[in-house]
């Protein structure tokens, strides 16, 4: 439990944060909102297609009589999108960090350079590391589209389908995006993908209490928009506790030539160690 409202803390202090850094929030809205825009069509054509689908997915009730027919097709409906909406949750994630990674980059790192240290990043170019996110964004949603998958068809067990199937989907949807957002920060780290899910998994209650209340807010219109730049800044404030960065050693004092003091000491510190 204590980790558990940990992670709801570490989403209170990122949107904080934002909130004291307007200009940041501001910016941070513009890549989300291109997202939205793009899944908002995505959900719209799903929503209108959806009993098509369900009756082309389920040939074998064709010749069922009332009720059971209409029964099987809407249960496979509402699965069917409310499977969307969980997908579109972790992937529309994943895209505005692609969409807006330049942006996030730096949102993060200012962060942490708001909270003392900042670890250097590994110095790759541009375009390398949207390859990287975008390699590590499909190893992540392909362990994800698993447990849907495996949720979905739970979802047709009766009483705990309608009950504790959604309750658990929410979990593990806020697990992943968790995992997602913490990208930002633990890739600058120098931290490879199957790793992050190694740690967060060693700290399941923290990842899901920072992303399942993401995962239920993310399903308003435009509240998505609002909460990504602090959603970032939250994680990056979760990866400080998780993986702390090592800071920089500071510079030793190197002997000065000619046998003279080194820089900020004295003759007389000489004398007296004599």
């Amino acid at each position: 439990m204590r980790d558990l409202a940990a992670g709801i803390r570490y989403l209170g202090r990122g949107q904080r944060w934002v909130a004291q850094h307007g200009r940041w929030w501001g910016f941070g809205m513009i890549p989300a909102l291109i997202a939205l825009v793009l899944y908002a069509a995505v959900l719209t054509a799903l929503a209108i297609w959806s009993g098509d689908i369900a009756a082309w997915a389920t040939p074998f009730a064709d010749t069922w009589g009332s009720p059971w027919q209409g029964l099987l097709r809407g249960v496979f409906v509402a699965l069917l999108v409310a499977g969307g909406l969980m997908l579109s949750v972790l992937t529309f994630t994943a895209v505005t960090l692609l969409i807006g990674d330049p942006f996030y980059e730096s949102l993060s790192e200012k962060v942490e350079e708001s909270e003392g240290h900042c670890p250097p990043g590994p110095g790759r170019p541009l375009w390398q590391e949207i390859l990287i996110a975008l390699r590590d964004s499909v190893h992540v949603l392909l362990r994800a589209a698993g447990f849907g998958v495996l949720l979905f068809a739970l979802g047709f067990v009766p009483v705990i389908g309608q009950t504790v199937i959604p309750a658990i989907g929410f979990c593990v949807s806020g697990f992943f995006l968790a995992v997602e957002l913490t990208s930002v920060a633990l890739q600058r780290r120098g931290i490879p993908v199957r790793e992050r899910l190694r740690l967060l998994r060693g700290r399941k209650a923290l990842a899901v209490g920072f992303g399942t209340p993401l995962v239920l807010l993310f399903l308003i219109p435009f509240v998505a928009v609002m909460l990504m730049p602090g959603a970032v800044a939250g994680a990056t404030l979760l990866v400080r506790d998780l993986a702390p960065a090592e800071e920089a050693p500071p510079e030793q004092a190197q002997p000065a030539p000619n046998g003279s003091a080194p820089h900020g000491a004295t003759p007389d510190d000489g004398a007296a160690r004599a």
